[in-house]
């Protein structure tokens, strides 16, 4: 068995120390400080970043400062040669700006101009900030608050923020690129989310499209394509830790005891299958399926299900709930992006969040808006506290992240933690929170099992959604909040009202008084589309970043003005920052596009 956690060539951070050329004492008094101030910040990216896999970030460094064309060009072929995906030059002084830039046009990249008044690094930055915008790459500045002296070897606070969020935001640009999006079957119930786009996967992700027919799946598990000794320690693992929730269908279209059984089986080998669809198995060359064993070198896949598969075959809840949770029978494992319903652009919206925080996504319907006078109507209890303005209820059908029962603790609240940071009792508790219930057959005539449980309030949360809008391309929606309780009957007869089956997250944005954020009500009737990814953490400037450097503009968020951090190009597209977001976007195109 391999899974994305085995991937090794994941790229790497460029650092690009940036130096006054003038030899004959000039160059030779900078050359230590320089490579130091480089060398911080590979430390600084060493401690605080990781890979999907945990593993520690990487860097490279030239063995040599760039002073000039020769020493850029010679840093620019060692990078190409090293897998190196994001570039950040950094800087204490003067140098010669369009001789020592980074001119790749598709690396994210960054420049560091240190705030100190022995030598102009601010100069340097703003200088070549400028020939960048003029030469039409888009690059980030960093720049420092407080004056610091030329030796404090210090990353402050404020400049520590800024590299680690261009750093995130590079590095998931990085990732996705040359990966794939696997559509297993084609459009769900007519969303078009699921009509895939590949212009927007090429053009602004450098991502390939990947298609198979639902019916592999179904042949996989006919011909017994999958790793017989692994389904056996699968479906041990899924006795002992799935437990089996009343059936809520009526009487006579329960499904015999024989049925159910089948079920888990079918829905473990569906789990295993997905995986090996999106990432290949070599135990399959074993087998004999050479070609089956490869894969597809998906970094994230939707699974269409309904209906034609569902109308007759188990659904797919349980696979895309497991799969999407960052542990299973083998253990803990970064998670898998799997799409309900093969929503593309949601499925990108949680690869996004995951790329950002390396912990697993909540995959909802952004299905109803409860104000408060109508949750008093029906249940008598008025909403107080952050809810008291009202709330949103976020459900699926079963299809969430187990992680998202947010039975996993830090300082003593409700968290999702990377994969390597969760405790087996907190796996534990995940899956103890989880009831697993015969599927709704209205729905799924099929059978199978669907996953409901409640994740716990007072969480922060980020919801994103990207939205394909005809003329105008992608746009990225966020919203900032928290997860909420409610009282026991309170949340009982609320969800008793839509299909209790289905796991639940109660939602309450982060309101600002104007616009989409005037009230929940607006953020519901401002929300683009019927689903939504919800991360865990406040990470709406981050996906801000992100999004810049995909060339995709942000339409509604709730972020302060004070966290946001787009290239400096940005600022010269107007002064109002969100409409010069489009112009930006507009005039740029995306990042891998041909215009």
């Amino acid at each position: 068995m391999i899974d994305m956690t085995t991937k090794t060539k994941y790229p790497k951070i460029g650092i690009r120390p940036i130096i006054d050329g003038r030899l004959g004492g000039v160059r030779e008094s900078l050359e230590e400080t320089t490579m130091n101030m480089a060398k911080n910040v590979v430390k600084l990216f060493e401690e605080e970043l990781r890979y999907p896999d945990g593993s520690q970030i990487k860097c490279i460094i030239p063995d040599f400062c760039i002073g000039g064309v020769k020493e850029a060009v010679d840093c620019q072929d060692l990078f190409s040669t090293n897998s190196v995906g994001v570039s950040l030059s950094v800087t204490p002084c003067w140098c010669y700006g369009t001789e020592t830039m980074d001119m790749d046009p598709h690396l994210p990249k960054a420049i560091w101009g240190f705030n100190g008044t022995e030598r102009p690094g601010a100069v340097y930055l703003a200088a070549t900030l400028a020939a960048h915008n003029q030469k039409g790459l888009p690059a980030f500045g960093i720049y420092g608050e407080d004056v610091q002296d030329l030796n404090d070897n210090e990353i402050t606070p404020d400049v520590k923020h800024k590299l680690l969020t261009f750093a995130k935001a590079g590095l998931a640009v990085a990732l996705m690129k040359n990966r794939s999006y696997l559509a297993i079957g084609s459009v769900s119930m007519g969303i078009a989310g699921s009509m895939i786009n590949p212009d927007f996967f090429q053009d602004f992700l450098c991502m390939r499209n990947e298609y198979v027919d639902s019916s592999e799946v179904f042949r996989r598990i006919e011909n017994e394509i999958y790793d017989k000794d692994e389904f056996e320690k699968a479906l041990k693992w899924t006795k002992e830790n799935c437990k089996e929730g009343e059936d809520f269908n009526e009487k006579t279209q329960q499904r015999s005891r024989q049925l159910k059984d089948d079920d888990w089986k079918f829905v473990v080998k569906m789990t295993l299958i997905i995986r090996d669809l999106m990432e290949g198995n070599p135990k399959l060359k074993e087998m004999g399926y050479g070609e089956e064993a490869m894969g597809h070198d998906a970094i994230v896949s939707g699974f269409q299900g309904q209906r034609q598969w569902t109308d007759f075959l188990p659904n797919g809840d349980f696979p895309e709930a497991i799969l999407n949770s960052s542990f299973d029978w083998n253990g803990k494992r970064a998670p898998y992006m799997v799409a309900t319903e093969n929503d593309a652009l949601n499925g990108v919206s949680m690869l996004f969040n995951y790329l950002l925080t390396n912990t697993a996504q909540i995959f909802a319907d952004v299905r109803t808006y409860w104000s408060p006078k109508a949750v008093e109507r029906v249940t008598k209890w008025s909403p107080d506290g952050i809810a008291k303005n009202g709330f949103i209820h976020l459900i699926n059908s079963g299809s969430a992240t187990l992680d998202g029962t947010a039975q996993q603790t830090k300082k003593g609240k409700p968290v999702m933690k990377p994969f390597w940071d969760i405790s087996e009792s907190e796996v534990q508790a995940c899956i103890d929170a989880t009831t697993w219930y015969p599927a709704n057959v209205g729905y799924f005539r099929g059978g199978g099992y669907s996953s409901g449980f409640l994740t716990k309030g007072e969480m922060p949360v980020t919801m994103c959604r990207l939205n394909l809008i005809k003329g105008l391309g992608p746009s990225l929606q966020i919203v900032e909040g928290y997860t909420i309780d409610l009282p026991e009957n309170v949340h009982k007869t609320l969800n008793n009202r839509t299909d209790k089956t289905w796991p639940t997250t109660w939602f309450v944005p982060n309101l600002t008084g104007k616009g989409a954020f005037t009230d929940v009500y607006a953020v519901m009737n401002n929300w683009g589309s019927n689903h939504g990814a919800i991360s865990f953490g406040h990470i709406g400037d981050q996906l801000i970043t992100l999004a810049s450097m995909l060339r995709i503009p942000v339409c509604m968020h709730n972020i302060d003005e004070t966290r946001i951090f787009r290239p400096s190009a940005w600022n010269s597209f107007g002064m109002e920052k969100e409409s010069s977001d489009y112009r930006a976007c507009q005039t740029y195109g995306p990042l891998y596009g041909t215009n």
